[in-house]
Order: C-alpha cells, then sequence, then structure tokens
C-alpha cells in the first residue's frame, strides 16, 4: 500500500478514512529532527553547515515509517501546505534517505481535510520545494545563532535575565517603549461645550460647539473651567437658527476574509481569548475538515469558493445582498505573502448550528469564520449622513449636529467587526430645515484630559508586528506567548504589561545590539528570508552578512562588567526613574537619609529596584516601576501604630506590599511579617488588619479525637485551616480570623470525604481493558476532572465525554494526542520492551553498571554547559 505521512495522529486517522483501502497513513509527529542544544550545531566556519539530530521520541515513528515501506515502493509526504510543513517534508526525506533508494517519494499538499481536496492534490504530486526549505534553514539558522550566542551574554551580564531571541526581543521592545511613552506622558486639560436642542416639533437632538467668537475652535482653545463658562453663556445669551443642512449617501463595505493575524486580533477583540488559545482551536477545526489552512497572511480566496458563498448569500438573504461582481481583496500589509488562501469555512452551507462543535473555543471560532467569508463576499450597507450647521444671527456662536440613518443593512445583517477602542456612534437627527428656530434645552460644559497611548492587547500587538513586517503567521503566537512565559511580560486585563526583568533586557539589548532590535532591520530580514524562498537569493549569502557583523557585535561586549551594565541602564532608564520634584530638588538624593543618592539595583531573581547607595545605614527602596509617591511605603515604611513599643509599618518589596512588626537588629535580624492577601486594598490597611495579619497561625481550638491544635492561616494556595497534615481550603481570606471549631471541623471533614491524599491512590472509574503496547487503559477521577491513564501518560477527558461511556478507541486516540504533544508522554508512550528482547535489556542494564565503575569522563566546560541550556526554539523567533 501507498504510504502517506502527515504530522498528527488526529489529521493521519481523517485522511486514512478519504483516501481508503490502498494506502497507509502515518504521522510524523512534527518536527523528526533538530538541532542538538550545543556548541557547533551551526557550523559558521564551514558555510554554516548544520547537525541535525533525530529526537529520541521520533525514532519510533521514523521505525513505523520504515516498516511501512517495506511493502511499498511509494511514500507521500503530505505535511502542512506552509514553510514548516515542507522543512518536515524535507527532514523525512533525509532521516529516511538510506531506506528510500529506489523509492518512488513525492510531496502533495492542500488547503483543507477534505475529501474533494486530498483526492485532488493526490493527482498533482511535486517534489519537496528547495528555496522553501532553504528560508525555513535560514530562519532556523539564524534563531539558533542568536539565541545561542546572546543568551549567556545576558546571563552574564544581567542576573536575573532568561533568554533573548531574533524576533521574541524585538516584539518585548515594542512592549517596553510602549509603556516607557505611557509613563512620559502629561495629561493636557481641555473642555467641550454641547448644547441640547429641540427643532419646531418638539424632537430632541444634541450639537456640539464649534465656533465661538467667530473663529473656529481648536481642540484645545477651551482649556479651562473659566474658558468654558464664557463659552457657555455667549451659547445662553443667542437665539439659535439652523443655517444648513447637508445629507450625503454613504456606503461601508465588507472587511477581508481572514488571514492568521486579523483570525487572531477578532478572536481577543470579541472574546479576550489569546493568539495561543486562538490557533489551538484553529487547528483542530482545520484537522476536522470544517475549515481551510489556518497559518496564512493571504486573503485570496478560491473563485469556486467565492461562488458558493455568493449561492449562500442569495439562499438566505435574497438577491438584494449579492453583489453584482464577486469581491477581490489584496493584502495591505508589508511582506505579506499570498501563496496561501484565507481562512474560510470549507463548505460554506454549513453554518455554525449545523456544525453543531461541542467544544467553546471552536464553536465560537467557526461562527466567527463563517460569518466573515460570507460578510467578505455580500453587498455593502448603505446610509445617509446628515450634517446640520446651527449658529447665531451675529456669526459668534457655531455648532454642528450630525446623525446617519442605516437606509440598507448589506452586509452588516451578518457580521461586524470589532474595533481595538471604543468610538462615538452618530445617532439619527431629526428632520430639520434651514432657517428653522431651535430651542436650548440645556448647554454643558465638559472637562477632558488627553489619554496615554494604551497599552498594547495581544490583538493589538500581532497587528502591528504585522504593519511592521515583523515575524510570520506561524510564529505570531509562540512569541507572544514566550514572552510572558520567560516572565518578561505579564497579561492583565487583556492588557501586556512589561515586568522589570523585561525592561531590563530591553534596555541592555538597545544600549549593546541596537542595530538587531531595529524594525526595519527586522522586517528586512524577513524580506531577505521571503525572496530565499521564492529562489531570488542565496541563504548561506543572507547567513554569512548576518553573523559577520553580529559575531563583531558580540565581541564588544566581551568584557563589559556588571556594574558597567547597570550603569549603562541606569543612565537610560534616568528619565523615567527620577523624574524632576516639585521642589526643583535633586530627582536621585534620597528622601530617607537626605545624604546617599538613588541609583539601579538588581536582585537575583532578576527583578529591578531602587535603592539608596548608603545602604546599610539607609534601607530606603522603591519599585523599579514606582514614583516618589511610594517611598512612604518603601524604605522606613508608613507607621500605621504600636503594639507596646514595637512599630507596626506597612511596607512594600519586591514582591509586593506587607506589615512588619519592629525593625532588623542583631538580635532579630528578620522581624516578623506578613503579606497581604490577594485582594486587600492597601489604603484601607490599619494598626487592626496588620496585627491580625502578624498574629497568624491563628489556633482555633483542640482537635476533639486526638487533642492536636487545628490552626487556621494564610499560604501560597490562599486561606486554609489545618489539623496535622490535612490542609482544607476556605472560600474567604476573611474567614480565618472568625472560624470556630464547628465550622473548622466541618471543613476538615468535608476534605476527608473528598478521598485519598496525594500519597494514595484513587480507585479507577473505568477499566477499558490493555493498551496494544501492554499495561491497563483506565479512566480515573482528577483533581481537574476525569482522566484515561496509561502508564505515565495521563490525558484529560474532554467535557463531552462521559467517563461512563468511553471507548477503549477514543481513549487510545486521547492517549496518542497527549503523548505527541507533552515530551513526559512520548517518553511514556515508547513501547515497551518485547519479551524476546528481555535478554539483551538485562545485558544493557549489566553494562551500564559497569560503565558506571569506570572513571567519568571530565566535566564540560562551564562556557559549554551554560550554552547548552541555550537551545533556542521556534519560539525564540
Amino acid at each position: 500500500m501507498t504510504v502517506v505521512v502527515v504530522e498528527s495522529p488526529a489529521k493521519a486517522k481523517t485522511i486514512n478514512k478519504y483516501l481508503g483501502p490502498g494506502f497507509t497513513v502515518l504521522a510524523s509527529f512534527g518536527h523528526v529532527r533538530d538541532l542538538p542544544p550545543k556548541d557547533g550545531s551551526v557550523d559558521t566556519e564551514h558555510e554554516f553547515d548544520m547537525k541535525w539530530e533525530i529526537a529520541a521520541d521520533s525514532k519510533k515513528h521514523i521505525k513505523a515509517i520504515t516498516d511501512a515501506l517495506k511493502d511499498d515502493d511509494t511514500l507521500i509526504l503530505a505535511t502542512d501546505p506552509d514553510r514548516e510543513g515542507e522543512a518536515i517534508s524535507w527532514h523525512l526525506e533525509q532521516a529516511l534517505e538510506k531506506k528510500l533508494k529506489g523509492k518512488n517519494v513525492s510531496r502533495v499538499t492542500f488547503n483543507a481535510i477534505t475529501k474533494p481536496a486530498i483526492l485532488e492534490a493526490m493527482k498533482h504530486p511535486r517534489q519537496v520545494d528547495a528555496p522553501l526549505v532553504q528560508a525555513y534553514l535560514a530562519r532556523r539558522a539564524l534563531d539558533y545563532l542568536v539565541g545561542f550566542n546572546l543568551s549567556p551574554v545576558l546571563w552574564r551580564k544581567l542576573p536575573g535575565a532568561k533568554s533573548a531571541g531574533r524576533v521574541q526581543s524585538v516584539c518585548l521592545r515594542l512592549i517596553v517603549e510602549r509603556e516607557m511613552e505611557i509613563e512620559a506622558f502629561r495629561a493636557r486639560e481641555y473642555w467641550s461645550v454641547t448644547a441640547q436642542l429641540t427643532n419646531a416639533r418638539g424632537a430632541e437632538f444634541t450639537a456640539r460647539l464649534t465656533n465661538l467668537a467667530g473663529k473656529r475652535l481648536d481642540k484645545f482653545d477651551l482649556a479651562d473651567s473659566v474658558a468654558a463658562e464664557l463659552a457657555v453663556q455667549a451659547v445662553t445669551s443667542r437665539a439659535l437658527t439652523v443655517t444648513s443642512v447637508e445629507a450625503k449617501p454613504a456606503s461601508r463595505n465588507p472587511t477581508a476574509p481572514f488571514m492568521t493575524s486579523t483570525l487572531q486580533q477578532e478572536a481577543s477583540r470579541k472574546f479576550g481569548m489569546g493568539a495561543k488559545q486562538t490557533m489551538s482551536a484553529a487547528q483542530r477545526l482545520y484537522e476536522a475538515g470544517h475549515i481551510t489552512y489556518m497559518r496564512t497572511d493571504g486573503i485570496d480566496m478560491d473563485p469556486s469558493a467565492v461562488q458558493d458563498a455568493r449561492a449562500e448569500i442569495e439562499k438566505r438573504y435574497g438577491k438584494d445582498y449579492v453583489p453584482a461582481s464577486p469581491r477581490l481583496y489584496k493584502n495591505k500589509a508589508k511582506n505579506a505573502q499570498e501563496a496561501h488562501e484565507c481562512i474560510r469555512p470549507t463548505d460554506m452551507s454549513a453554518d455554525p448550528d449545523s456544525v453543531r462543535l461541542t467544544e467553546s473555543d471552536q464553536r465560537r471560532l467557526y461562527d466567527l469564520i463563517w460569518k466573515r467569508t460570507i460578510a467578505c463576499q455580500m453587498e455593502a450597507a448603505r446610509m445617509e449622513r446628515t450634517t446640520a450647521e446651527i449658529g447665531s444671527k451675529d456669526g459668534q456662536v457655531g455648532l454642528r449636529a450630525t446623525g446617519q440613518v442605516m437606509l440598507f443593512d448589506g452586509f452588516l445583517r451578518v457580521y461586524e467587526e470589532g474595533r481595538d477602542e471604543d468610538g462615538d456612534d452618530e445617532g439619527r437627527l431629526p428632520q430639520l430645515a434651514q432657517g428653522e428656530s431651535v430651542e436650548k434645552r440645556a448647554i454643558d460644559p465638559e472637562q477632558h484630559f488627553t489619554q496615554p497611548p494604551a497599552r498594547y492587547t495581544e490583538a493589538t500587538l500581532v497587528k502591528r508586528m504585522e504593519e511592521l513586517g515583523i515575524g510570520r503567521p506561524s510564529t505570531y503566537a509562540s512569541i507572544v506567548t514566550t514572552i510572558q512565559d520567560r516572565g518578561y511580560v505579564r497579561k492583565d486585563k487583556n492588557r501586556l504589561i512589561p515586568e522589570d526583568k523585561g525592561r531590563l533586557v530591553t534596555i541592555f539589548l538597545t544600549s549593546y545590539f541596537r542595530k538587531y532590535l531595529e524594525y526595519d532591520f527586522t522586517a528586512d530580514l524577513e524580506e531577505q528570508l521571503d525572496d530565499i524562498s521564492a529562489g531570488s537569493r542565496n541563504y548561506k549569502d543572507v547567513l554569512a552578512r548576518f553573523w559577520r557583523d553580529f559575531s563583531a557585535a558580540l565581541a564588544e561586549t566581551a568584557d563589559l562588567r556588571i556594574t558597567e551594565v547597570l550603569e549603562k541602564i541606569d543612565d537610560v532608564l534616568s528619565p523615567h526613574l527620577y523624574p524632576p520634584r516639585e521642589d526643583g530638588g535633586d530627582p536621585r538624593l534620597c528622601p530617607t537619609c537626605g545624604k546617599g543618592r538613588l541609583n539601579l539595583k538588581t536582585a537575583r531573581s532578576g527583578g529591578a529596584f531602587i535603592g539608596c547607595n548608603n545602604y546599610p545605614e539607609c534601607r530606603y527602596t522603591r519599585p523599579l516601576s514606582g514614583d516618589e509617591g511610594d517611598a512612604e511605603l518603601a524604605g522606613d515604611g508608613k507607621v500605621l501604630g504600636f503594639d507596646g513599643e514595637d512599630a507596626i509599618r506597612l511596607k512594600t518589596g519586591r514582591f509586593g506590599p506587607y506589615v512588619q512588626r519592629g525593625e532588623a537588629t542583631e538580635e532579630v535580624p528578620k522581624p516578623p511579617r506578613s503579606s497581604l492577601p490577594k485582594g486587600w486594598d492597601v489604603e484601607a490597611m490599619d494598626l487592626d488588619k496588620a496585627l491580625q495579619l502578624l498574629s497568624l497561625p491563628r489556633l482555633i481550638g483542640a482537635h476533639p479525637e486526638d487533642g492536636e491544635p487545628i490552626e487556621s492561616a494564610i499560604g501560597r494556595f490562599g486561606p486554609y485551616v489545618k489539623h496535622n497534615k490535612t490542609y482544607a481550603n476556605l472560600p474567604e481570606v476573611d474567614e480565618v480570623f472568625t472560624i470556630g471549631m464547628n465550622r473548622a471541623m466541618e471543613v476538615l471533614a468535608a476534605k476527608l470525604a473528598r478521598g485519598p491524599g496525594r500519597g494514595a491512590a484513587a480507585e479507577p472509574l473505568k477499566l477499558l481493558g490493555d493498551h496494544p503496547d501492554g499495561g491497563p487503559v483506565q479512566v480515573m477521577p482528577g483533581r481537574y476532572g476525569p482522566y484515561v491513564k496509561w502508564e505515565k501518560v495521563n490525558a484529560t477527558l474532554p467535557k463531552e465525554f462521559d467517563p461512563a461511556t468511553v471507548t477503549m478507541e477514543q481513549a487510545l486516540e486521547l492517549i496518542a494526542a497527549k503523548a505527541a504533544s507533552s515530551p513526559k508522554g512520548k517518553k511514556a508512550a515508547a513501547k515497551k520492551p518485547a519479551a524476546k528482547k528481555a535478554a539483551a535489556k538485562t545485558a544493557t542494564k549489566t553494562a551500564t553498571k559497569t560503565a558506571a565503575k569506570k572513571p567519568a569522563a571530565k566535566k564540560a566546560p562551564a562556557k559549554t554547559a551554560a550554552k547548552k541550556a541555550a537551545k533556542p526554539t521556534d519560539a525564540d523567533e
């Protein structure tokens, strides 16, 4: 039978069903080879020769393909239709090179996992695209050279820094610079005046003051309340009439169908879904055959799909909603590649209700994709926009009222694109006639302040990266996720905020490697990679030019001292760290001792703070992102009161606000302290609350059975009660201070009734039988819901599955998917050695023990050991 290789087992199962009995479809489980994380994997001395290594977990997949080819001479590589998919096919060819002699090897691609698309693809086999593979090799080498060489520099020169990536660091710079813009922003006051007016028929409408004293008002002309009040009096004291009414037709066209970036943006706006969450749901929709390939920056749509969409529009909404000719869309984004089609449903008639998806993310995302695709081929919305000018006879006062009327909803009947920022929608105006007098109901001044630029969301960050030409569809999600996973950025209410270590890394890199963080440089490098994929540029020439300059930049940092780096960062950040004082004093003078100067300090954890250089005599500190207002809590802190002779202070540290009893002395180097629980307001802290926190753990009483104490306290995971080794969570922090014995016994009993602790084995919910590779397969109860267990593989049971009716086939599929996605799972999923191999295994163990008695090899130099931990991945982009 013909052997077909795809990436995932879920895809393999679906395609095998479409191709029929003449084919064997196997999964490679992603890439089968990678660059080993050690020096020399990309040999810069020998034309960037790359040394690849087959992953231990991939060897069994390679063997499965090899075994299948023993009885057939045809191998079809059907991995994803993009650069990464082409690279996986190339790696398979290289790994199987010796086994493929005399075999017929070809490559096919399809944009959708549907029977017609797959059967059509099989009619058009080709060879692996060499330029596309070379573009992958260039990108992989660049990411390795940057991550493997730059990360160790960060570790040595900037304590606490984790790593740096070629595109990831540029993305981080965007977020840090936006935060610095916000901190440097100074709000400016301005006022506006609006009037509530009525026409001759008593219909009310709103108008805005646009002209005063015969002159057009600019935004800041009404600078304060005095100017605004004078404007109100000018309007109030004059009779107003309609000087002109102008109605203009307007239309609004639908937006283009989705590509990767716009799908991520819209899912973030409408559902709050992160880029990684969006792509995970889209991947499952693609593998189930519901949508076309989801990693694309093309917005073109297949002509047959356009005709299907137009037919569906006419069927559902009528001919009036179908434009005279199909709509065509072209990319506007920098560096856009249009090799792929847009993201669309594979069947235009399959609306969200008929597909009946049970998983929430998939259901919401499919609804979005179907509506956007249908809407993009619908008629424009038509409306009438009316502007009425209203003024006084002497021309001293002028107001304007605007409104619009929807004449035909067009595509808006199906879909309206979300917006990143709220805007004012124009309302409908009543009928007005030129020369008509209007009555004044109210004249209202309103104070405004200019707003700083908004922090990035994942949606607006991806949009900005796309505009700058940074990254590609397959990398957006991993880049945004990586900077959060490494602690450089945190997400709060969907907004991305840089952490202190993220700021330090960015300032370090812009100070010593500025060229490589320039937006134009990164975008230009992406263009060169695009040229390589188009076959118009040699990838080794690109690598050689990059490495020549980058290695020189690395060499310049060899002699840098940590103190020198901190001084440089302190100097760059000084306008933000030490803003001018209101009294005109030295902003670096310590406000506590009045003698020392403030400077930047770092902790082992990678956090940064401002401290006095007169330490230890002066212990003043404040957070890096704080201001002078934090000084009351930093340093000596704010005295809440006294308990005996001890002062109870509210202070703040690198881990947030806390209360402390007394001060550090030689006898008591670490005075009692307690962090404020999550949700407690710093401003509301008083002496009583502080003493409550410092009194923990609180003794509730002795257990009636064994006499052991029962206590309540607040721990790492929140409030709890404790008896011996039993910990039971409490729902509210305040209950820690009020809980009595009866309630404590009830909570502890409920905890014990929930089942055995971590050390005991839970009873399975269902026994399914033995796995084909040996070992029982069971459905188990878990803290986060039921799961399927086989050896060391634990696969969560989806919500739509009933634990009582799960079949062995379903369980095996879940286990295979989990093993493919988890390094631990993959190791656990390895086949047990057959009985006939037992002797060989025993012999191997004996040999290993013998070898262990020999003297250990000389340890690798520390530098090499450090570099081994710097394995750059695709996410390091």
